[in-house]
């Protein structure tokens, strides 16, 4: 099936930026997904392309954007936005994501009227999880996770403590080679309010179908993360053979050399399940 790809931009509640591109088929959808990128991720990264054109040409309009604290904007050379990066919190990717799912909804992005998805790979796929279990989204049709994260913060006590009295920790980008700087604001609002940040928490009270897939060769999040949540869920865990944190694709993935086994195999598991749950009628 034919696709096309447009490019738009959103303002959230906070003022920020959403710069985001919409992938879709050329006929009739029948379902809408927005997808969730990971932490240093963007809308561009990797797989996240190839995947989101290959659920457009099966019928299902697709939503990638770049989080507001993502510091990435269309150049992906660089964090081009490192002071934004600085402010990024788990409560601000939710506002991000429900941005995006209001502005379907008003018919401002394509989607409005179809069964509606989250999918949201590494720490996309926990911030997707808490976009449906924070508030119960009833407008959702399901969830989906690629090899996330089962909790907020994986620091321990001590480094949690220097973060707290510094104001700011660094993180290098292995991609870029910046030094990227995340204030405590990152952990204090986790501090705040636990239960919201709560991953597995909010899976054992989702009221949604989830799939959830984990690579067994992913070295950046142990597959024993994918097993926690699907157990809290109550869900299967779909283990993907072989696959790494970014389903065995370069950065940037081009479709022309083909696509790995487990990206493949990612698309198949994401397309029966859209298919699957399509039928629930959106709020």
């Amino acid at each position: 099936m034919d696709i096309e790809t447009t490019d738009w931009v959103l303002k959230n509640g906070r003022g920020l930026e959403l710069i985001g591109n919409s992938d879709r088929p050329a006929g009739d959808a029948h379902a809408c997904v927005v997808f969730v990128h990971g932490f240093k991720g963007y809308k561009d990264y990797g797989f996240v392309p190839v995947l989101c054109r290959a659920l457009a040409r099966d019928g299902v309009v697709v939503h990638r954007f770049n989080l507001s604290c993502s510091g990435m904007t269309n150049d992906t050379e660089t964090f081009a936005r490192q002071d934004l990066f600085a402010l990024d919190t788990w409560t601000r990717q939710v506002e991000d994501v429900r941005c995006v799912l209001d502005a379907v909804a008003e018919e401002t992005l394509d989607g409005a009227g179809l069964a509606r998805f989250v999918v949201g790979h590494s720490r996309g796929g926990a911030t997707a999880l808490m976009v449906a279990g924070r508030e119960g989204t009833p407008e959702l049709a399901g969830v989906a996770t690629i090899n996330a994260v089962d909790a907020c913060c994986r620091m321990d006590a001590e480094a949690q403590r220097e973060l707290l009295e510094r104001g700011w920790m660094v993180s290098a980008s292995a991609r870029t080679g910046q030094e990227l700087r995340i204030n405590a604001s990152w952990l204090e609002e986790q501090l705040e309010d636990p239960a919201a940040h709560d991953v597995l928490g909010m899976c054992t009270s989702l009221q949604l179908p989830a799939l959830i897939m984990h690579g067994d060769a992913d070295d950046a999040v142990d597959l024993n993360a994918g097993e926690r949540i699907a157990s809290a869920i109550g869900a299967e865990l779909h283990v993907v053979s072989g696959a790494n944190h970014v389903l065995n694709m370069s950065n940037p993935a081009l479709e022309s050399a083909g696509i790995s086994p487990q990206l493949g195999e990612v698309i198949g598991l994401l397309t029966s399940f859209v298919k699957t749950n399509h039928g629930k009628a959106p709020i």
